[in-house]
């Protein structure tokens, strides 16, 4: 079991070991899932609004403002007016559709695998400071694989948000660990990835919802900040927590070392020690890859630095 205060705490304290590429890698995870610039704009047409109404004719088009009695007629009788029009109108929609199939193209095959990066530095992060390199593991790493994964993740949330809004919140849920999965373990496949996130979700998709309301607040003070305080702390702090959210689920908590090490009392009649039972330690899940425990000393090689030795007299 995990609490949202333990997981927060490990994104905190990653987020402090590695700040400045956690906030750079942060930026990029808003820009690619939009929620940099997103959102609706400020205002809104006046012509969306309940008391405004629009009025056709022959010659004109007019928009008729019923709470104030006014009325504002534009006429159509110009020279830019009938096939030119129907050909201007045609061409900024195809622009416009051209636009959208690009950025969708740019989304499968660039974007996604950038996430399962951006996951994987965070995943790293957790437990040694993390490279911005890392970023580029989906490319490098079961590219193919990565790209037909998260096309099929996010094509299903869709279908599933056709039927109803709530359908498709619970399946994204559902599928909440794929990126996190793929980062993982460059040998994951489409399959095996859906299993094992639904599998690790099942019993925590209202868990996961209330930590994430657990970030409302900071969202609203990032409202009034214009973004500066999710850039430079609430993005990257929420995104070391759902790691840590990941990195709990999939590898839980090791066994106390008192417990797994405790030894058993000696019989003193040897059939007594027949029949005694025999401890056997409960399985230890798999150790992460990023979890490595002589992670700062590979950093600091990675780095092109060279290990501190420690204080006190060398063997």
């Amino acid at each position: 079991m995990w609490t949202r205060k333990e997981l927060k705490e490990k994104g905190k304290w990653a987020l402090k070991q590695n700040y400045w590429k956690a906030v750079l890698v942060g930026l990029l995870l808003m820009a690619i899932s939009g929620s940099l610039f997103g959102g609706p704009a400020p205002g809104g047409s006046p012509i969306d609004d309940d008391n405004y109404t629009i009025e056709t004719e022959a010659d004109s088009v007019s928009v008729v403002d019923t709470e104030n009695d006014l009325a504002y007629e534009i006429y159509t009788d110009s020279p830019m007016a009938g096939p030119e029009v129907a050909v201007l109108a045609a061409s900024f929609g195809l622009v416009l559709l051209l636009v959208f199939a690009v950025l969708l193209v740019m989304s499968f095959f660039i974007f996604n695998p950038l996430m399962v990066g951006v996951q994987r530095f965070f995943l790293r992060d957790l437990n040694q400071r993390a490279l911005v390199k890392e970023v580029a593991y989906g490319f490098d790493n079961n590219y193919r694989e990565n790209v037909k994964t998260m096309f099929f993740r996010d094509l299903f949330i869709f279908l599933w948000s056709l039927l109803l809004i709530i359908p498709g919140i619970v399946k994204s849920y559902e599928y909440r660990m794929i990126p996190y999965l793929l980062a993982d373990d460059p040998t994951m496949t489409k399959d095996v990835a859906f299993a094992e996130s639904k599998r690790m979700m099942t019993g925590q998709k209202w868990n996961a919802f209330v930590l994430d309301l657990s970030f409302i607040g900071w969202c609203i003070l990032s409202i009034f900040t214009l973004g500066i305080l999710s850039i430079f702390y609430v993005a990257p702090y929420q995104a070391h927590t759902n790691a840590a959210l990941y990195e709990k689920l999939r590898y839980g908590m090791p066994a106390p070392e008192s417990v797994a090490a405790a030894p058993q009392p000696a019989a003193a009649d040897p059939t007594a020690a027949a029949a005694a039972p025999v401890f056997v330690p409960a399985a230890q899940p798999p150790v992460p890859s990023f979890a490595a425990t002589d992670a700062p000393v590979a950093t600091q090689a990675e780095n092109g630095e060279s290990p501190v030795a420690p204080d006190g007299p060398q063997a």
